[in-house]
């Protein structure tokens, strides 16, 4: 758009991404280039200005001089352009007297003009509040963050690479669901207008998984939005992304190998090693990690040995988190005190990879008993800087066992826990014709993706975080 034209054209000359451009810059014989993005700066000085151009590949400085474009094409051009903008310029590539990549543009076309101004010191944009709002200033203004979500794409791309590799098949399960499962957590309600019935959003997909290991996949994955209407914090986001896996006859030490190797390959995905620096702490996430029981671990923190039955009642439970400041819900069932001992006590001491393992049984109702001792369950949580990254377990496939188990979850909701588990008749039924043994693993995207990006707060790491809409 030397002249005339439209400010916004369905199509403009592109030859290469900046990026493909830079490389070519001191190559032989390159012929003239076409390159697209947004103007970043534009620096008018006479007869020659200098502007840079950035598509999210790279930037590269464009160089318009009246001789070059022609005075009546350089004079529309001072008119028309400003910082903002998206063009096409067009010309050869040469470096400048100071080494800098360059276009000397012949050419130059409106891709689409920008109505709005860029926000004041738009390179510098910092303020968290306009930064989420408005992600797509963000992008723009921030090269960080850009890098941070190709390396979240990188993790994805790992993870399903890890598995696929290993023949699990990618599946999709219900989003809306009849009834909330597969988890401890408060759902979102919806209304099914043509079922005219309530339907919730998922909590996790796990049901849904284990009943395509009774329908006779033996290897399953999902990596899907998952919805919990709880609260918010630098670690906790109401919609996240979980990738949940199981294993037809595999048991806690395939899942233990298959959670450390995924996470590790994500980690070379990210950096290129399994060490990874966040902060002052340099993370090492090579196989096998640390191995740490609920037991030693409560028992350290807190004074409470499980292998005591009067020493770790409810009473005395109630009593131990008390003396450690640990507010406790007078309706609280035993699960719910253990839960919130471990979360303010052991969880925060996890600083490098670690496997909490052996946990007791009414904390976990969709895991197997251990063989040796049926008040402990054959689980773990992987755990880094004091973050819960997923969970896994020997599935139970005791349709009998599993019954008892939600009833008495059933019961807890019923008298007022919210995030207790609902009795899910159509699971019974599936588990009822028959599962084989199996273990089950989930990692959550976000927080995987804040530890190997040295990230603090997980809405860095989501694309649009929600926010409290503005008064």
């Amino acid at each position: 758009m030397a002249s005339g034209g439209t400010a916004y054209p369905s199509r403009v000359p592109r030859t290469h991404a900046i990026a493909a451009a830079l490389s070519l810059v001191d190559a032989d014989d390159v012929p003239p280039v076409d390159v697209a993005g947004r103007l970043l700066s534009l620096r008018r000085m006479g007869k020659t200005s200098f502007a840079h151009l950035d598509d999210g590949s790279g930037r590269i400085q464009l160089f318009l001089n009246a001789n070059e474009l022609g005075e009546a094409a350089y004079r529309h051009a001072l008119e028309l352009l400003d910082v903002g903008d998206l063009i096409s310029a067009g010309g050869p590539l040469f470096r400048t007297k100071t080494g800098e990549p360059s276009v000397r543009v012949h050419r130059w076309t409106m891709a689409a003009k920008a109505l709005r101004p860029l926000p004041e010191k738009w390179h510098g944009l910092q303020d968290p509040e306009l930064r989420f709002r408005q992600r797509y200033l963000d992008l723009i203004a921030n090269a960080a963050v850009r890098g941070r979500f190709r390396a979240r794409a990188a993790i994805v791309r790992a993870l399903r690479r890890v598995l696929d590799g290993r023949g699990f098949l990618e599946v999709e399960t219900p989003t809306l669901q009849p009834l909330h499962g597969g988890g401890a957590a408060h759902p979102f309600v919806t209304q099914y207008a043509a079922l005219d019935q309530p339907y919730y959003l998922r909590i996790a997909d796990e049901l849904y998984l284990k009943r395509l290991l009774v329908g006779g996949f033996d290897r399953v994955y999902e990596i899907c939005k998952d919805f919990r209407n709880e609260g918010i914090d630098t670690s906790h986001s109401p919609e996240f992304t979980m990738l949940e896996a199981y294993q037809a006859y595999a048991d806690l030490s395939d899942m233990l190998e298959l959670t450390e190797t995924l996470v590790a390959e994500a980690a070379r995905a990210v950096g290129g090693d399994t060490r990874v620096r966040f902060g002052e702490e340099l993370l090492d996430f090579t196989p096998p990690w640390r191995r740490v029981t609920y037991r030693d671990a409560l028992l350290a923190a807190a004074g409470v040995d499980l292998y005591d039955s009067a020493g770790s009642s409810t009473e005395a439970l109630r009593t131990a988190a008390a003396r450690h400041h640990v507010t406790i819900a007078p309706q609280a069932s035993r699960a719910k005190i253990l839960d919130e001992l471990m979360k303010r006590l052991v969880e925060p001491t996890f600083v490098q990879p670690t496997q909490l393992t052996r946990h007791p049984y009414e904390t976990t109702p969709l895991a197997k008993r251990a063989a040796d001792d049926a008040r402990f369950v054959d689980r773990f949580e992987p755990f880094v800087l004091g973050i819960e990254l997923g969970n896994a377990y020997a599935e139970l496939n005791d349709p009998l066992d599993q019954r008892a188990r939600m009833e008495e979850q059933a019961r807890a909701l019923a008298t007022g826990e919210a995030d207790a588990h609902p009795l899910d008749e159509d699971f019974l039924r599936a588990l009822e014709h028959g599962m084989p043994p199996a273990g089950g693993m989930g990692l959550g995207i976000d927080r995987l993706t804040m530890v190997l990006t040295g990230t603090p707060n997980i809405r860095e790491v989501i694309l649009f975080p929600q926010l409290r809409s503005h008064a």
